[in-house]
């Protein structure tokens, strides 16, 4: 039976929402385009000079290894592992295509990450079938797009619809009806739920609160006197009430930043230099990549001891690297004492667009505009940091990790190409470190 005429015998829900969640996103491409890795454990490291593991296999999971774990480490447990090294822009390209055939699906869609995202099918159930029907609709259409497998959950909110998509990985669909879903949930652990770690975890535990079924008893004040909405809205999802709808529009940045893992415990005031001001480049390329620009930014050394440095504010607001480059070098001289550090960022604080935030006594330097503008005219078409100051010649080699907040678009859409078509030259041989 045709799933429109299938659909008609059952009720819709008043709120159907999907979360499709690619299954090992980052190892799955590695597998797929590479037929000798499938059935093989594999762990993806961030370039060749990467040490901690970005995501791994099924296989390998099965032997212990997690996201994060050191390879050293890792190897223990697998000694047969394959590292690869990430490919960011082969990951967003195929990010992408899926994203695009889900819109296809419904236009009522939030791209939460770059191998997740929410769908609002409240408005789709008369044409597209049941729940089950509509999962198993999106499954097909991802892999044919994409030759790649997800898992699918199904509920009448995000916080359950994710929840839901964890119940059957790999290549799973689970479905929580909006009627079942106190009961089904009264039992799970609070800290299942998306984004609920130590600090809050800690913070209900202390109040004797540890399932959802716990916390749905709170008052609701308890959370949202404490956490404000994120707490409202948590109380909700645990007694199966979630009322935040799926966002189609990306918010304007409220930052904007690059960031680089360094070795453990670099005290090389050179090395630590580069990498500081490598991240003033890219913060500063981007800006102006976007025509955003400004006033406020941080800029930090991460050591065992916490972060070193501060946020500085600049008399102008700017997106030329030169003030940056100034504020990292007095990072260098006022706040850091060699101590031992493993990663460096620079973040723009208050990013808007370019020429509103600086009034009309506010002088410009036409010509940097005009260099700016060269290099970065030149850097688009042949890759990033083709022309670049002399003082990154020696410059870390690892592409750019994808970050949470990615989008297909705009300015969150920040991949280093020039670095991974490098790194894809020289891959190691199996079980290498």
């Amino acid at each position: 039976m045709p799933a429109s005429f299938a659909a008609m015998d059952a009720e819709p829900w008043l709120r159907l929402i999907a979360l499709v969640d690619m299954d090992c996103f980052f190892a799955q491409v590695e597998q797929r385009d590479d037929p000798s890795l499938r059935g093989q454990p594999v762990a993806v490291t961030n370039g060749l000079t990467g040490t901690c593991i970005i995501t791994s296999s099924y296989e390998a999971r099965a032997y212990g290894i997690k996201t994060g774990m050191r390879l050293k480490e890792a190897l223990q447990l697998c000694p047969d592992l394959i590292r690869r090294p990430t490919r960011p822009r082969r990951y967003a390209a195929i990010s992408t295509r899926i994203m695009r055939a889900l819109s296809d699906i419904t236009p009522v869609m939030e791209v939460y990450s770059v191998d997740e995202a929410f769908l609002d099918l409240t408005g789709c159930q008369r044409l597209l079938g049941t729940p089950e029907q509509i999962g198993h609709r999106i499954k097909q259409r991802v892999f044919e797009v994409s030759g790649l497998r997800c898992s699918v959950g199904l509920s009448a909110g995000k916080g359950t619809a994710k929840f839901a998509a964890k119940l059957d990985k790999p290549d799973g669909l689970a479905v929580i009806p909006p009627w079942q879903i106190r009961a089904r949930m009264v039992d799970v652990p609070v800290t299942e739920l998306s984004g609920i770690k130590a600090g809050i975890g800690g913070f209900l535990n202390a109040r004797s609160a540890y399932t959802c079924g716990d916390v749905a008893r709170l008052p609701p004040s308890v959370l949202g006197d404490r956490f404000g909405n994120p707490g409202r809205r948590l109380w909700c999802i645990c007694r199966g009430e979630d009322p935040e709808p799926v966002c189609t529009e990306t918010a304007a940045a409220k930052s904007l930043g690059h960031g680089k893992v360094m070795p453990p415990n670099t005290r090389d005031p050179r090395i630590v230099s580069i990498y500081l001001l490598h991240m003033t480049e890219k913060v500063a390329a981007r800006l102006r990549k976007h025509q955003l620009e400004a006033r406020h930014y941080a800029l930090g050394l991460l050591s065992d001891k916490g972060w070193i440095g501060g946020n500085f504010r600049l008399e102008a607001a700017t997106n030329d690297v030169r003030p940056l480059r100034r504020l990292a070098r007095r990072i260098l001289r006022e706040h850091w004492r060699g101590e031992g550090v493993r990663q460096v960022q620079v973040t723009a604080l208050d990013p808007c667009p370019a020429g509103v935030a600086n009034d009309l006594f506010t002088r410009t330097d036409a010509r940097r505009t005009q260099l700016n503008a060269a290099m970065d005219a030149i850097n688009a078409r042949y890759g990033d940091f083709t022309v670049a100051p002399g003082l990154l010649m020696g410059r870390s080699e690892m592409p750019d990790v994808i970050a949470p907040a990615w989008r297909p678009a705009g300015h969150r859409q920040t991949i280093d190409q020039d670095a991974e078509q490098r790194v894809r030259r020289q891959l190691p041989l199996r079980g290498s470190i």
